[in-house]
């Protein structure tokens, strides 16, 4: 069975510049998830999506090997699962993990543990996922004139303890089986389970605010490590 290791990279983010080459701790944000894959011990190749010669040229000095991608599935409007996609029309694999090249704070051992998970319970896809601060059953929609709404009407009466248990996509990692993916083209799979990430491992990042938090947390880590 061969494992590939799939980091999309595009080098246009918006919001935060550069965001996939910030630096953390002496080295590039990729460089950290790159590290974390190849010391896995897991995966067969570990290969970076990119169209950015930079992010290119780091990512093969980290380790990784490139898949060049092609401008069109580099724009603001693509997705992981495209450039996912894009790597498995070339790149042998009967698994694969998607890593978020900002996902600098995960470790070996949940790269390992969820792996485990993944494989034991033959699942189609198992998403990194985090609690909500706040639970999204008890959210408002607001509509232009400023009136409110319940977003779902049908836990209005429903006291908190009735409530399912809900987790969130958290910009980590999706592992999945590359004939169940090609065949359904998204990550949100008939078949989907979810992996706990630790609190301390998460930190999506799209914004100075958010990347001035990963530092933060990784210091602590560090320290506390």
């Amino acid at each position: 069975m061969r494992l590939i290791a799939i980091i999309p990279a595009r080098g246009g983010s918006k919001r935060l510049p550069r965001k996939n080459i910030l630096p953390l701790s002496g080295k590039p944000l990729i460089a950290h998830v790159i590290a974390t894959a190849i010391g896995s011990n897991i995966f067969d190749k570990v290969i970076v999506s990119t169209e950015d010669r930079e992010i290119a040229d780091i990512a093969r000095k980290y380790g990784a090997e490139i898949f060049q991608r092609d401008t069109t599935l580099a724009q603001d409007s693509s997705t992981v699962v495209e450039a996912c996609l894009d790597v498995l029309k070339i790149e042998s694999g009967d698994l694969f993990c998607c890593l978020y090249a900002t996902a600098a704070l995960l470790s070996v051992k949940t790269i390992q543990d969820s792996y485990q998970r993944f494989i034991t319970e033959k699942t189609s896809v198992l998403m990194g996922v985090s609690e909500y601060n706040y639970s999204p059953i008890q959210a408002l929609k607001i509509d232009d004139k400023g009136g409110a709404t319940l977003l779902l009407k049908e836990f209005e009466k429903k006291q908190s303890q009735h409530y399912p248990k809900i987790r969130v996509s958290n910009g980590t990692f999706y592992w999945g089986r590359r004939e169940d993916f090609i065949k359904e083209k998204t990550f949100y799979s008939s078949n989907l389970k979810v992996f706990d990430v630790l609190r301390n491992e998460v930190c999506d990042i799209d914004t100075i605010d958010d990347y001035n938090q990963l530092v933060r947390i990784f210091n602590e880590n560090s320290l506390s490590g």
